[in-house]
């Protein structure tokens, strides 16, 4: 097995195990009734519903973190530097991963705290309230993440190179777009791996283009690249998955209220409203969103072959796509031809030798 699909296998493998470790510790808090023995420790430190429901979450996030801590330190740290991507220090990494938990941890609890808030006072149309906050959630991290959040993991500057800003100008005289903000992304730092991307929406919209990437591309393929990206900016893909995102949430939290009483009362639980009762809702939405993967990342998969065509025609440079996929697969390690059922269930982008046979046929198909 060549490098590339040892990596993946391993790093699927891990990944397996993760989410079999969280499904395993949801079954076992609610199997073994730890879930409502914490629940009653924390109504016997505190009255207030808002406070039992932090404590709750502090005790129960803290058990998977721990547990979690291992396995996330040898996938994301020793793993990586065994295949030689990582330039990370141990020191880098810890801090990173505090910096994640500095910011995760308020917005998770915020996000139960409101939930619970609604089961409690809307037991009946909670559901639809609680989409409407998570989806209005996703539209203003969208747009604030470029500025607030990657600005705490990497650093960002605005390209000022002559002749990349020569090329996307005139990407976008022929695309009659109006050209969003153009950064490096310091992803150097962290890694070898290269990439790009759209973040943000409104006026935090933007593409990032990797340090590691502008060094290692020629012009003629980072112009590809680019207008791969624009076409994400310039079809409105990110609202595309917004909307996607927006309608699995509400019918998610919609099977949620219709599940959730049952299996409350059939293993002891006040109410779907009891905190306790949480474990189950997770083990709900995990089984949702494991049930509509594959729909996620087909979707997510033909926004990017879109792009990719758009690439071409705009461009009409297939060699340059072509070298600029073989060079993202070399640096970042990744599978070109991976198992269909794999690239099916857990692929977000069409593997490489997808993209390169989708640059052959468009040749063939001018010719």
């Amino acid at each position: 097995m060549d490098q590339p699909k040892r990596y993946e296998t391993v790093k699927l493998v891990i990944s397996l195990i993760g989410f079999g470790i969280d499904v395993l510790i949801l079954v076992a808090l609610v199997a073994t009734g730890a879930s409502l023995w914490i629940r009653q420790a924390a109504e016997g430190i505190a009255s207030s519903p808002w406070l039992v429901v932090l404590i709750y979450i502090a005790v129960i996030g803290a058990i998977f973190k721990l547990i979690e801590l291992p396995l996330s330190f040898y996938s994301g740290y020793i793993v990586e530097h065994r295949f030689g991507l990582s330039r990370e220090t141990f020191a880098d990494w810890f801090k990173d991963q505090v910096k994640g938990l500095l910011i995760s941890a308020p917005l998770g609890i915020a996000g139960v705290e409101i939930l619970y808030y609604l089961l409690r006072t809307y037991p009946d149309r909670w559901w639809i309230y609680a989409g409407a906050v998570f989806v209005a959630f996703f539209v203003v991290m969208a747009n604030l993440a470029p500025v607030l959040i990657l600005p705490l993991f990497f650093k960002f500057r605005r390209i000022e190179n002559a002749d990349l800003n020569r090329r996307v100008n005139r990407l976008a005289s022929r695309t009659r777009t109006q050209v969003c903000g153009i950064f490096e992304w310091s992803l150097g730092d962290k890694t070898r791996k290269a990439n790009a991307a759209v973040t943000g929406w409104g006026n935090t919209r933007r593409i990032i283009v990797s340090d590691t990437l502008l060094q290692n591309f020629s012009g003629e393929e980072i112009e590809v690249i680019m207008a791969h990206e624009l076409c994400h900016h310039a079809k409105h893909h990110i609202w595309q998955g917004i909307a996607v995102q927006a309608s699995l949430t509400f019918a998610g939290f919609y099977a949620a209220s219709r599940v959730l009483p049952i299996l409350s009362e059939r293993w002891g639980f006040a109410s779907a409203a009891d905190i306790a009762a949480s474990p189950v809702m997770a083990l709900i939405m995990t089984g949702i969103s494991l049930a509509v993967l594959p729909i996620v990342n087909s979707f997510s998969r033909y926004l990017e072959k879109a792009a990719d065509l758009y690439a071409l025609e705009i461009t009409g440079d297939s060699l340059a796509f072509v070298s600029s996929m073989e060079k993202l697969a070399e640096l970042n390690l990744a599978n070109k031809a991976p198992n269909k059922i794999i690239e099916f269930i857990f692929y977000s982008h069409p593997s490489i030798e997808e993209r390169v046979k989708l640059a052959a046929d468009h040749v063939g198909q001018i010719v």
